[in-house]
C-alpha cells in the first residue's frame, strides 16, 4: 500500500491578496471565487481526488460567494478555517479577538457548506500559542499552520519589496510567514502538549526534510519558467528524501496556482503570475501525476485520524 498524503486549497481571494501587498480597493472585497472554485473542482474530478479547502469567513459570509463556496462540499471535498479576516499578523490578535475570528468563521463556513471545519491553517502560515489553545478548546483535530523552512524571511523581504506597504504596515506584517525559528519545527505531523495537559495535532506543510525547503506548488511553478525539467528533478529529490526520512505528504495549492494575469491582471505581482492558465495546469497534472506513484491522497481529516490512531507522534511542547 502507498502512504496515505493529504492534499490542500488555501482559498485566499483576490481581495486578501490586494490587502495583504497594500493595495487599494480591497475593501470592495473583489472576488475570483466564482471562477477558480468550478475550474479546479473540474481539474480534481478528472483525477479523482477529493482535498480539503480552507474558506475564509470573510467570503463565507458574502452572498456572492455563495454558490460557488457550496459546490465544494456538494462534490465531496471538505471546508476547513482559514480565519476571518485573511490578516497574516494574527498572531498578535488578543485572546478574545482571536477567539472570535475562530467561531465566526466556523459559523459562516457552517452555514454555507453545511460543513463544520475541524481543522484551521493560519494566513500567511500565522500561528501562536493562543491559537492552539483556542483550537483545542474548541474541538478541533488538527492545525495545519507552520511551514517549517530557513527562507521565511527571503519570502517576507521580497514580499515588502514589491508591495505597496507603509512603513507601520510592514512592521505589523514584521512576523509574516514566520522566523527563522520556525526552521526548528518538524516537518513530520506531532502532536502540541498544552498547559491543559490537551494535545492538538499539527500537521506541517511539508518542506524538503533536512534542508527544510518548500516545494509546494506556487514554488514549483516558479521555478518551472527558468527549467521545466529542473522543476521536476527538484520534485523528484523532494519525495526522495521524504521516503528516506519517512516524512507524510502534506502538499498544498492556492487559487493563483491556476490563473494567469491575463484573468486577473490586479495581482499580476505574484510570482508566477506570467504563466499561462493553461500551462499551469498542465504542470498540475504532471506534478499530481508523479506526486500520485507514490502516495496515496486523503482529505485532511483522514489523514489526521490516521497519524492519532497510529500513535506514534511525536509530542512537543507548545
Amino acid at each position: 500500500m502507498k502512504p496515505l498524503a493529504c492534499l490542500s486549497m488555501d482559498i485566499d481571494n483576490q481581495w486578501s491578496y490586494m490587502k495583504t501587498h497594500g493595495d487599494s480597493g480591497w475593501e470592495k472585497f473583489p472576488s475570483y471565487i466564482d471562477l477558480i472554485i468550478p475550474r479546479v473542482l473540474s481539474i480534481l474530478d478528472q483525477l479523482n481526488i477529493k482535498v480539503t479547502f480552507f474558506v475564509v469567513g470573510q467570503d463565507a459570509a458574502l452572498d456572492k460567494n455563495r454558490d460557488a463556496l457550496k459546490l465544494l462540499t456538494e462534490r465531496g471535498h471538505e471546508v476547513g478555517n482559514h480565519s476571518f479576516h485573511h490578516e497574516p499578523w494574527l498572531n498578535f490578535y488578543l485572546r478574545d479577538r482571536l477567539r472570535r475570528e475562530i467561531i465566526e468563521t466556523e459559523e459562516q463556513i457552517l452555514r454555507v457548506t453545511g460543513q463544520k471545519p475541524i481543522g484551521f491553517r493560519g494566513p500567511g502560515y500565522a500561528w501562536s500559542t493562543d491559537l492552539i489553545e483556542i483550537l483545542a478548546e474548541n474541538g478541533y483535530l488538527y492545525d495545519s499552520s507552520i511551514l517549517p523552512t530557513y527562507v521565511a524571511p527571503l519570502a517576507r523581504t521580497y514580499y515588502f519589496w514589491k508591495s505597496n506597504l507603509t512603513r507601520e504596515e510592514k512592521a505589523q506584517r514584521k512576523k509574516m510567514f514566520g522566523s527563522l525559528k520556525i526552521a526548528i519545527r518538524p516537518v513530520k505531523p506531532f502532536l502540541w502538549h498544552l498547559d491543559s495537559n490537551e494535545t492538538l495535532l499539527e500537521i506541517p506543510i511539508t518542506t524538503v526534510p533536512i534542508i527544510k525547503m518548500p516545494f509546494h506548488l506556487s514554488y514549483l511553478l516558479y521555478f518551472s519558467r527558468f527549467s521545466t525539467p529542473l522543476m521536476l528533478l527538484y520534485l523528484k529529490i523532494a519525495l526522495t528524501m521524504c521516503r528516506i526520512t519517512h516524512s507524510a505528504l502534506n502538499f498544498l495549492l492556492h487559487p493563483l496556482d491556476f490563473v494567469s494575469r491575463d484573468e486577473i491582471p490586479e495581482l499580476a505581482f505574484f510570482p508566477g503570475m506570467d504563466l499561462e492558465t493553461s500551462r499551469k495546469i498542465e504542470l498540475f497534472k504532471n506534478v499530481m501525476g508523479i506526486l500520485h506513484e507514490r502516495f496515496e491522497f486523503v482529505k485532511m481529516s483522514t489523514f489526521a485520524k490516521n497519524k492519532l490512531n497510529a500513535n506514534k507522534t511525536k509530542i512537543l511542547n507548545l
